[in-house]
């Protein structure tokens, strides 16, 4: 039983909730959690079972016997074959096996015996945390909604971890909070039934990259136009990125074989060498039955455009707030035309393509054909035979690695080859980090090195499941803020089941200095006109972020005249505003201040909300 305050209601795309188990002492956190907006899904004893925020679209639950299941986001499965799954269900472990086989993005909730299991993706799109509220074990998928209940403050070596360029796993997932724990996204949390005890449990494990591509670019289609096919089903008016890409391109021809009607959104970059527009008016004219809307170049934001005004709650800095003005400015216009719902083909960078990394290992293991690669890519990238050496020499396990960068943070950045070969790119941080934000940092990279564990043993897909991880931490807060301004957003590309049917691909076939993103092409033959095959590039847009540095550094000097970092002790705002002052200065042009502006943007987010407390300055 779903129980509704009058006043509640969540648009699609936003929906958030904690789980609690069928005790007394739950049940008391729960009503402290509930406000005049909040859902509530029961257990047969009438207590709170979820409380949050969801729209009716983005929820199934059933019930049979000891058994309940709740499945919140975009999945085609309805309550009867829910149900069907609830009535088999013996234990929790179980549901591995129905995880890992419906389509879309969700959470997974159940209940069983008075014991609890709540799973995000294994994407990392959608986030699990748990933390001890009330004597009870309380599991959510914000990690500020348990900080609010704890009253917690920011923990400060989270914040100067969070300066560090890129940060590396597993630093990224733990919370900026302490007494919070995340789940990993590959874990499910189980809850006791008396909700005083939790484990981690693996669910999800990336397949064996074994397939040929000529097996595997059928079953990526089919994914991929499944994954398309559970957002638009409903029918209405759905729109969709149409940037020329093959990513963006592939969903929109999907989509426009649905029964939704399609908007196509052109979004042409400021650099006449962009080719953009060309490739998606090329698409276009084989969309008849498409609207197609090109908008205005030089009325879209740019890179840093409005970094003062963003007042989201998010649970951690994002480097997405950059972006954030661009990838909302033109939502408004598409609700307009009655878009319910904009499908975009982010992620298809990550999945269809994959990190040259593999090579580390095929140079071992198939030496010949690893070298001629090898070849091409040095000729593709320019990369220098010794850095090219170096990298593929360079056998250190990822405990190692990690621990070694710790003692090099001010370095210059490494080289791309040995960023490329390697196991990602080695952490830095800048002149304006003081050294005490330093120290933290490197003490948290020491511990972490010491159990380190990378994500797969074969850097290849280590770098890929990172990257993968590292693009949803992002789109999951812009999907947030783009609910929140009424159209919500999808990438199809990062539901599990497409990111299985890309990596079960062999990397050698997957990537290739002699093809561009070759697995996609394939899957998408007959389906995409060949002539929109054919792109072998992207447009890169490094003058909108050049020009937005230039043409918002005014906002980036107010950010630091007032700086939290600063209070804090963490950063030299000198040297950001004298920074500011110099927008054409040639290391900017790397990005290297993103992750400075997202930790910044951050806690003034904080400070304006009702929900966690910044920290206080020193």
């Amino acid at each position: 039983m779903t129980e509704l305050h009058e006043s509640a209601g969540a648009g699609p795309g936003d929906a958030h909730f904690t789980v609690f188990t069928d005790c007394e002492d739950a049940a008391a956190v729960a009503r402290s959690l509930s406000h005049p907006r909040t859902r509530t899904l029961k257990h047969p004893s009438g207590r709170p079972w979820l409380v949050g925020q969801w729209h009716d679209q983005e929820i199934t639950s059933a019930r049979a016997g000891h058994a309940a299941l709740a499945v919140i986001g975009t999945c085609p499965i309805d309550s009867a074959e829910l149900e069907r799954h609830a009535g088999r269900l013996r234990d929790l472990a179980g549901l591995d096996a129905l995880a890992r086989s419906l389509p879309g993005s969700f959470h997974l909730v159940a209940a069983l015996d008075g014991r609890l299991r709540i799973q995000g993706t294994a994407s990392g799109l959608r986030l699990v945390f748990h933390a001890p509220v009330g004597g009870v074990q309380v599991a959510a998928t914000s990690a500020e909604v348990l900080a609010a209940a704890l009253g917690a403050e920011p923990d400060e070596e989270q914040l100067a971890v969070r300066l560090l360029w890129p940060v590396p796993h597993p630093l990224a997932e733990t919370p900026m909070w302490r007494g919070i724990t995340a789940v990993s996204p590959h874990d499910a949390l189980v809850v006791s039934a008396d909700g005083r005890t939790v484990r981690h449990s693996r669910w999800w494990r990336p397949p064996e990259p074994v397939r040929t591509l000529a097996d595997g670019a059928p079953l990526v289609r089919e994914a991929l136009a499944e994954a398309v096919d559970a957002r638009t089903r409903q029918g209405g008016v759905v729109s969709c990125d149409l940037s020329g890409g093959l990513d963006s391109t592939s969903v929109c021809f999907l989509a426009a074989r649905s029964p939704a009607r399609v908007v196509a959104s052109t979004w042409p970059g400021r650099d006449p060498a962009d080719t953009d527009l060309y490739w998606a008016e090329q698409a276009a004219r084989s969309l008849p039955d498409v609207e197609h809307v090109v908008w205005d170049a030089d009325a879209s934001p740019l890179v840093y455009s409005d970094l003062l005004g963003i007042d989201d709650l998010l649970d951690e800095p994002t480097i997405g707030v950059m972006d954030r003005s661009r990838v909302l400015h033109h939502l408004p216009g598409l609700a307009e035309r009655g878009s319910r719902l904009h499908l975009t083909g982010i992620g298809g960078d990550h999945v269809a393509w994959c990190s040259e990394a593999y090579y580390h290992r095929l140079l071992r293991t198939r030496p010949l054909f690893a070298l001629g690669r090898l070849r091409g890519f040095r000729a593709l990238w320019q990369w220098p035979v010794g850095d090219m050496a170096r990298a593929l020499a360079d056998s250190r396990p990822y405990g190692k690695w990690l621990a070694d960068s710790s003692g090099r943070l001010r370095d210059p950045l490494a080289s791309t080859v040995r960023t490329s070969l390697g196991w990602g790119m080695p952490p830095r941080l800048f002149g304006w980090v003081t050294p005490d934000a330093q120290q933290m940092a490197r003490r948290a990279l020491r511990e972490a090195a010491a159990k380190a564990v990378p994500l797969h043993p074969d850097r290849g897909l280590h770098t890929d499941l990172e990257q993968i991880l590292a693009c949803t931490r992002i789109i999951r807060q812009w999907d947030r803020m783009a609910a929140r301004a009424g159209v919500p957003m999808a990438s199809p590309f990062l539901d599990d089941r497409v990111i299985e049917a890309c990596l079960a691909v062999r990397p050698g076939e997957r990537v290739t200095p002699w093809a561009y993103k070759p697995l996609l092409t394939a899957a998408m033959s007959g389906i995409v006109p060949d002539a929109c095959l054919r792109r072998t590039n992207k447009a890169a847009a490094s003058m909108d972020a050049s020009n937005g540095l230039r043409e918002h550094r005014a906002d980036l000097l107010r950010l630091w005249e007032d700086s939290r970092l600063e209070q804090l002790g963490l950063v030299d705002g000198a040297a950001l505003r004298r920074l500011a002052q110099r927008p054409a200065t040639p290391e900017l042009r790397d990005a290297i201040l993103y992750s400075t502006i997202a930790a910044e943007v951050w806690l003034r987010g904080l400070s304006r909300s009702p929900g966690p407390r910044a920290p206080a300055a020193r």
